[in-house]
């Protein structure tokens, strides 16, 4: 291919292969977000995934986006969020980001919610109790800001359907059968009412049929749902999308980005992208030698991100003249995961998000047996704290402490309610199980003293609902997750039943929060400042507008998406 005059207006001296109006990399939900807008917008969009299937990280999460003042909230007669979401990011925030990028997002979260919903029919369930995860905070909300997609059937898929990677095993159930948590929440109160039994005929009856024909359920909720509805309405917009495409270099002059050189079935091709370059990889959560380099020690070894957010976007714009951010106190958003080996060999790394740590009648250990933290705050917080307690005292692992009544009740990690057989999960190593509390505390290597007064304690605060040294369930997020039945505290609850059992949990990176400099357009940063004409950057390849906080459920999601639309935008409006 010739280059033409509009090439050497560029001033760039290379043969293009392909050319398109804008390219994305990374096929999570902030970048399916910039390529649908481009698509919509009737611009020739190319999104290239480095692997063979697209959602990223987002396709194993929640799927939830964290919008302040979003439509939702004001036809339930909500006003003034947008203010109140400000004070409460000031507030979490200060001055360890960029305010001006706040009041971006919360302006432009609810514009582009607006117009996926106008354009894809991309819609949205409002939980009213969903509280802000720092609720004391001036500004915080209980509910409200954050929304999970509704669900989508992937049958419309046909053939793509196998594209859209699958969850974390062990948040489904029977092999493939996604439920959302109000949905597990209400199944664990099968026998005992009409409604969770019509609900598990309903859902069994769907996945049998399912499992016919699909490897999986195709009745897809939560993360998978999201990046789902994005990709059949990209799909059905003709955009070009290139599966198994590492891009090596991008290529710009006089500070311009202006192409590409990808590697795909075994050649190397030369895009030209005339309009913008987005990158969306999704950061740097399974990067080895990153997580090294900016993680905290002990560095985690573990992710429950993507295994191919490796950082590889963050280096190509690098390269180019982009920066990097100012260091954080961690570079990292968190979850407490427990480990395990699956009957495959495989590695399986499951979150304790929000399913055990709130409920009545667990607690979380150090080495020296003693509590650190309130156990119900968010994950994120608690990871931090496991790191701060780290300091002084081993604490990681930490190890969660619990009851087999509890265990029947709530569950804990992998170990679903209701399980009658726990031996499997013993022999495993997953969870450790004795009969008195000291015998346990041995088995674990904590002080047993430790432990042993930690529970009298513990219990003491379970019987009058008040913990005195760490508050546990005395805020709305707390309670939230707690076990609304229970009295006097939802998150206070005796561990008085033998056996008594612990699960370890480590610090692993559900996201990275170190990521390239942007500005309100999202475009890339020089360390001087200056924009890197026709690149942008969104999702976690930009750098954390919270400054490395974590304000709500869904946070990561809104913001890239948010971001994802006006790189978008900006390029196609400037390019």
């Amino acid at each position: 291919m010739t280059t033409t005059a509009d090439d050497d207006l560029r001033s760039t001296p290379t043969q293009w292969d392909e050319e398109y109006d804008v390219v994305v990399l990374g096929a999570g939900a902030a970048g399916l977000t910039a390529a649908i807008v481009s698509a919509i917008e009737g611009k020739r969009t190319l999104l290239i995934e480095k692997s063979d299937q697209i959602g990223g990280t987002s396709a194993l999460s929640s799927g939830s986006a964290w919008i302040p003042n979003n439509s939702y909230q004001r036809r339930n007669g909500t006003t003034g969020d947008a203010e109140a979401a400000l004070e409460y990011l000031d507030a979490l925030v200060g001055d360890r980001s960029d305010r001006k990028l706040r009041e971006v997002f919360i302006a432009a979260g609810p514009n582009m919610l607006e117009y996926l919903e106008q354009h894809i029919d991309l819609r949205w369930l409002m939980y009213d109790v969903q509280p802000d995860y720092d609720p004391e905070l001036p500004g915080a909300t209980i509910g409200g800001r954050a929304l999970m997609p509704l669900p989508f059937d992937g049958r419309t898929l046909g053939k793509n359907f196998d594209r859209v990677r699958s969850p974390i095993p062990e948040f489904m159930l029977f092999g493939g059968m996604m439920i959302t948590r109000g949905e597990a929440a209400r199944l664990l109160r099968i026998g005992r009412d009409l409604d969770s039994f019509l609900l598990a005929v309903k859902l069994s009856g769907r996945f049998i049929l399912d499992r016919m024909r699909y490897k999986r359920g195709t009745r897809l909720v939560l993360g998978n749902a999201l990046v789902a509805h994005l990709f059949k309405n990209l799909l059905d917009r003709r955009a070009t999308i290139w599966y198994n495409g590492k891009t090596t270099r991008l290529i710009s002059h006089a500070r311009h980005a202006c192409g590409l050189v990808v590697q795909r079935d075994g050649s190397e091709v030369r895009v030209r992208a005339k309009l913008g370059i987005v990158l969306a990889g999704g950061g740097f959560p399974a990067s080895p030698e990153l997580r090294e380099r900016y993680f905290p020690k002990p560095v985690a070894q573990y992710t429950s991100a993507y295994e191919g957010c490796t950082g590889d976007t963050l280096l190509l714009a690098q390269e180019i003249g982009a920066s990097l951010g100012s260091l954080g106190e961690d570079n990292a958003l968190w979850f407490p995961s427990s480990i395990a080996t699956r009957k495959d060999e495989s590695t399986a790394v499951y979150p304790h998000i929000v399913l055990d740590r709130a409920k009545p009648g667990l607690i979380a250990v150090n080495s020296a047996g003693r509590r650190f933290f309130d156990e119900a705050s968010s994950y994120h917080k608690f990871v931090r704290a496991m790191y701060r307690s780290n300091r002084n005292v081993p604490s990681i692992p930490a190890w969660l402490i619990c009851d087999r009544r509890f265990v029947w009740k709530y569950g804990i990690g992998m170990i679903l309610p209701l399980t009658p057989f726990l031996k499997p999960f013993i022999n495993r190593g997953y969870l450790h199980v004795a009969d008195c509390v000291e015998e346990l505390a041995r088995k674990i290597g904590v002080d047993s003293g430790g432990l042993v007064e930690t529970v009298r304690t513990h219990n003491e605060f379970a019987r009058t609902g008040v913990d005195i040294d760490f508050g546990k369930g005395s805020n709305a997020y707390d309670r939230a997750y707690g076990d609304p039945e229970h009295l006097p505290n939802p998150c206070l609850g005796p561990i008085n039943r033998s056996p008594y059992c612990a699960v370890a949990v480590l610090p692993t990176p559900l996201g990275t929060s170190l990521g390239l400099l942007t500005n309100a357009h999202a475009q890339v940063l020089e360390s001087s400042g200056q924009p890197i004409k026709g690149l942008y950057a969104c999702g976690n390849d930009m750098q954390n507008i919270f400054g490395g906080e974590y304000p709500g459920p869904g946070a990561q999601i809104g913001v890239g998406m948010a971001f994802g639309y006006l790189a978008a935008k900006h390029a196609i409006a400037t390019g």
